[in-house]
């Protein structure tokens, strides 16, 4: 059966976001010269992804306005504004946990659940992420868009990685 996955960055103090949704933030501590790359591993296994309108807009806006970087992927994007939808990227305003329940019985690689916090946050509460990817990025915010915020119930996990590279730490953590 499909994993699930939350494969997202945080800052030291628990945000993905600046109180203004910026993530420019989003770096080490500078430019320790390690060549590291946990996302091309992480994605060998994932063909779908889920993601909030604001997470989409960042991506196309910010991030990477020339390219869909998510070419390899079939992209949902939650969202109630109606926008055309394409092969790979498709807008929809269905329950992302009734829609994740139908493809997990469906063959395929893994589910990666990108962003953004309320997106998480709805799998976090019904306790369906198999894989915590968690990279903590060595700034403190002080406000923002938090990650983990009013859960609602104890969900207990096991640690299975570390790496620790340019002041940053990546996590995996699975449900135990």
């Amino acid at each position: 059966m499909r994993k699930i996955s939350l494969f997202i960055a945080m800052s030291f103090d628990g945000y993905i976001a600046d109180s203004e949704g910026k993530i420019h933030w989003l770096t080490g501590q500078g430019n320790d010269g390690e060549d590291i790359d946990v996302y091309s591993e992480f994605i060998k296994d994932v063909d779908t992804v889920f993601m909030g309108r604001k997470t989409y807009d960042q991506i196309v806006t910010e991030l990477s306005p020339d390219q869909w970087v998510y070419e390899e992927l079939t992209a949902y994007v939650f969202t109630h504004k109606q926008k055309e939808s394409s092969e790979k990227i498709r807008f929809t305003d269905q329950n992302p946990i009734e829609l994740v329940r139908k493809l997990k019985e469906e063959k395929g690689k893994d589910i990666w659940i990108c962003g953004g916090a309320d997106l998480a946050q709805q799998f976090i509460k019904e306790d369906m992420i198999d894989h915590y990817y968690i990279t903590v990025i060595p700034t403190l915010l002080g406000s923002g868009v938090r990650l983990f915020e009013n859960g609602g119930q104890e969900i207990p996990l096991r640690l299975i990685h570390t790496k620790s590279y340019n002041g940053m730490v990546d996590l995996v953590y699975v449900r135990r």
